[in-house]
C-alpha cells in the first residue's frame, strides 16, 4: 500500500479538479440517528469524481503520446474526465461510448472537443471496440479503473475526507461499477486509518464487484442493469478485484427504489439532483445503518456523480416513496354492496392517497387498487391487519414488481371473454429501436391479448404481454419464449394480475 500511498499524494488532480466540500446532510442524520456527510463530488467541473483519475494518467503521458492523441471508452462521465483532460493539455480525444448512454453525457463530451463514438450496450461492448480502435490508430487508452495512475487520481478523495474530518468515522461508503473510485479511497485510508470501515455499494442487477469478491476471481455478468449506467460494468479490473479483496470490508447490494429514495433524500437536503450511480453510496449508507442499527456514529458517503437525465426524474419520483417505506400499493377486496365503499375509506383514516384505481367488474365483489402514503412498513403492517380484521381482505404489493411497473396503469383491464390467457413480464435494454425489435420477435400465430410498455429514459424497457395459448401449445410457447432472448417471468398466478386483470 506504500506504492500507492505515495501514488495519492502525489497525483495531479487539481490542475482541473476542486477539493469537493464534506458536508452534513441534516435530514438524513437526523432520520439514520447518525451524522451523515456527504463528499461532494457531484460538484466538479464535470460533475463526477471522474476527472481526477483521467486527468492524473494523461499529465503523465509523454509529449508524443499527447501528440497522438488518447482513446477512452466510457458510460459518460470517465468520458467527460478525459474530454475535460484533453482539452486541458492539448491533445485530441476518442470516446467510445454505449449506445444507451443519456444524451446529456453524449452532448457535455462532445462540447469539450472530444470525438464520440456510440457503440454496443454496455460498457463492456464499448471497452471491447475502443481497444480495437486504439490499435489501429496508435492512441494511448485510458481506462476508466484499472489503471494505478487512474486509482491514484480516484484515491485523492479519500486524502481529502481524512483532512477535512479529522475526528473518527465509522465508515465511508463508496458505489462500485469497475472498482478504481473504492480502490484509489481503501489504498489511502487503510493506510492512515484501518479502523474505518470501507464499503462498497452496488445495485443488485450489477454486483460484479460483489460476485467476483466471493468467487475470488473475475466474474462475467451476462446482463447489467442500466438505470445505474455509470456503474453498468460486466467485468471488474484485475487490479481493482486486487485491492478490493484486501481492503474493502463489505459490498451492499441495493435495488433500484432504494436508489430513487437516496436521491429524493439528497435533494432534500441539498436541492441537488444526482444521477442513480451518484446516489448509491448513499443508499448503501441508510441500508448498513438500519441493519446495523447504529446511533451517533460517522458515516461518509461519496456523492460520485450528477449527470442525470431529465426524463428519468418522473420514474424517479414514481419509486422513491416505494424506496423509502413510504408508500405503500395495496389490493382491497370490498363487497358489492351500498356503505362497503364508505367503510373501506374510512378506515384508511386520514392517510393522504397516493393512486386509487376501481371499475366495477363483479356484482359480488370489487377490487380496489390504492397507494398510501405512510411512515413505515409497520404502518403498511398494521394497515392491511386493521383491513383484513374488518373483513376487507387486503394485499400489500409494495414489493410486486409486475403491480409497481405495470398494473398500476391498466386498473379496470378485466377481460372476463379471453380464453387461454397467459401473461409474461419481459426486460430488455431501452435502447433507439429495441421496442421494435421486440415486436417483431413476438410475431408468432398466438394472439396478443394484453400488451403495456414504459419508457423510463436509459433503463430496460419493460413489457407486459398477454398471450391467449391453448394448453397443448405450453411446450412451444416455452421455446419460443427461450428463443427470443430476453429476461421473462411467467406473472399467470400473480395475484395482482388474477384480482384486476385476468
Amino acid at each position: 500500500m506504500n506504492g500507492y500511498l505515495k501514488r495519492i499524494l502525489n497525483a495531479r488532480v487539481y490542475d482541473v479538479a476542486i477539493e469537493s466540500p464534506l458536508e452534513v446532510a441534516p435530514n438524513l442524520s437526523a432520520r439514520t440517528g447518525n451524522t451523515l456527510l456527504l463528499k461532494r463530488e457531484d460538484m466538479q467541473p464535470v460533475f463526477s469524481f471522474k476527472l481526477r483519475g483521467a486527468y492524473n494518467k494523461m499529465a503523465q503521458l509523454t509529449p508524443e503520446q499527447l501528440k497522438r492523441g488518447v482513446i477512452a471508452a466510457s458510460a459518460g462521465n470517465h468520458a467527460q474526465g478525459v474530454a475535460l483532460s484533453a482539452q486541458k493539455l492539448g491533445c485530441k480525444a476518442v470516446i467510445v461510448m454505449p449506445t444507451t448512454t443519456p444524451q446529456i453525457k453524449i452532448q457535455a463530451v462532445t462540447g469539450r472537443g472530444a470525438k464520440v463514438v456510440l457503440f454496443g450496450d454496455s460498457y463492456s461492448d464499448a471497452y471491447a471496440h475502443a481497444l480495437e480502435l486504439e490499435k489501429d490508430n496508435g492512441m494511448t487508452f485510458v481506462h476508466p479503473y484499472d489503471d494505478p495512475d487512474v486509482i491514484a487520481g480516484q484515491g485523492t478523495i479519500g486524502m481529502e475526507i481524512l483532512r477535512q474530518h479529522t475526528q473518527p468515522i465509522h465508515a465511508i461508503f463508496c458505489a462500485i461499477g469497475g472498482g478504481g473510485l473504492i480502490s484509489g479511497v481503501a489504498a489511502y485510508v487503510k493506510a492512515l486509518r484501518p479502523e474505518i470501515k470501507i464499503i462498497g455499494v452496488q445495485p443488485v442487477d450489477s454486483d460484479a464487484m460483489a460476485r467476483s469478491i466471493k468467487a475470488k476471481k473475475r466474474v462475467i455478468l451476462d446482463h447489467v442493469g442500466l438505470f445505474a449506467d455509470g456503474v453498468a460494468v460486466k467485468q471488474v479490473g484485475v487490479e481493482t478485484l486486487r485491492l478490493c479483496r484486501k481492503l474493502v470490508d463489505e459490498i451492499i447490494l441495493v435495488d433500484t427504489d432504494a436508489t430513487c429514495a437516496a436521491l429524493k433524500d439528497v435533494f432534500e437536503d441539498t436541492r441537488s439532483i444526482l444521477e442513480p450511480a451518484g446516489a448509491l453510496a448513499i443508499a448503501g449508507a441508510k441500508a448498513y445503518a438500519e441493519r446495523e442499527g447504529i446511533r451517533g456514529e460517522t458515516l461518509v458517503a461519496v456523492a460520485c456523480g450528477a449527470n442525470m437525465n431529465f426524463d428519468r426524474l418522473r420514474f424517479v419520483a414514481e419509486r422513491a416513496e416505494i424506496g423509502e417505506k413510504r408508500e405503500s400499493i395495496l389490493a382491497v377486496t370490498i363487497p358489492e354492496t351500498p356503505g362497503s365503499f364508505r367503510k373501506f375509506c374510512t378506515l384508511l383514516g386520514r392517510r393522504n392517497i397516493t393512486e386509487f384505481n376501481y371499475r366495477y367488474a363483479d356484482p359480488k365483489a370489487a377490487g380496489v387498487f390504492v397507494g398510501i402514503q405512510v411512515r413505515d412498513q409497520l404502518e403498511t403492517a398494521e394497515l392491511v391487519e386493521k383491513l383484513q380484521t374488518h373483513k376487507l381482505p387486503t394485499l400489500d404489493l409494495s414489493d410486486n414488481e409486475m403491480a409497481k411497473l405495470h398494473l398500476r396503469h391498466l386498473v379496470g383491464g378485466h377481460a372476463p371473454k379471453v380464453e387461454d390467457e397467459i401473461l409474461f413480464r419481459f426486460e430488455f435494454p431501452d435502447r433507439p429501436g429495441a421496442l421494435m425489435q421486440f415486436l417483431n420477435s413476438m410475431s408468432h400465430n398466438w394472439n396478443i391479448s394484453l400488451f403495456h410498455y414504459r419508457n423510463h429514459g436509459a433503463d430496460y424497457g419493460r413489457v407486459l404481454v398477454g398471450m391467449q395459448v391453448p394448453h397443448h401449445d405450453k411446450q412451444a410457447l416455452k421455446i419460443f419464449l427461450d428463443s427470443l432472448g430476453y429476461p421473462y417471468w411467467d406473472e399467470s398466478d400473480n395475484p395482482a394480475y388474477k384480482l384486476f386483470l385476468g
